[in-house]
């Protein structure tokens, strides 16, 4: 598959999962923010995503599971130099350059756009045929 192709894809599934207008579900849009998921919406979308593509997606693996929790990876309300790090490595699909600016923890949402799983499927995809 294309890139195009996963990402027409894609965008036909987070506009189903979230009942939103594919117009809106451009690489830039992020999930929470701008089409509003809410945690239940990211098991459904894992759900599609593996019945659409026929990848299996482990749990954390494209949204991270309770690294806010980490002391290391979180002062004052902030992620750390260490926690980008983390998230870096543990979820490569992810742009991390606007986060790194300003890593509220309340802004962590933001990194999961259209685009970010636009590439994590493009890497499971290429994983599995290899």
């Amino acid at each position: 598959m294309t890139r195009d192709d996963i990402y027409s894809k894609v965008k036909a599934i987070l506009a189903d999962a979230m009942g939103v207008d594919e117009d809106d579900v451009t690489p830039e849009a992020t999930l929470r923010g701008d089409l509003g998921a809410e945690s239940i919406d990211f098991l459904d979308i894992v759900f599609r995503l593996e019945q659409g593509f026929g990848i299996k997606i482990q749990q954390g693996e494209l949204f991270p599971d309770s690294m806010a929790q980490n002391a290391e990876f979180v002062q004052d309300g902030r992620v750390t130099q260490k926690g980008i790090d983390a998230i870096q490595q543990k979820l490569p699909h992810v742009d991390l350059s606007k986060f790194a600016q300003d890593p509220q923890v309340t802004k962590i949402g933001d990194i999961f756009t259209v685009e970010a799983l636009v590439r994590f499927v493009q890497n499971k995809l290429a994983a599995k045929g290899a």
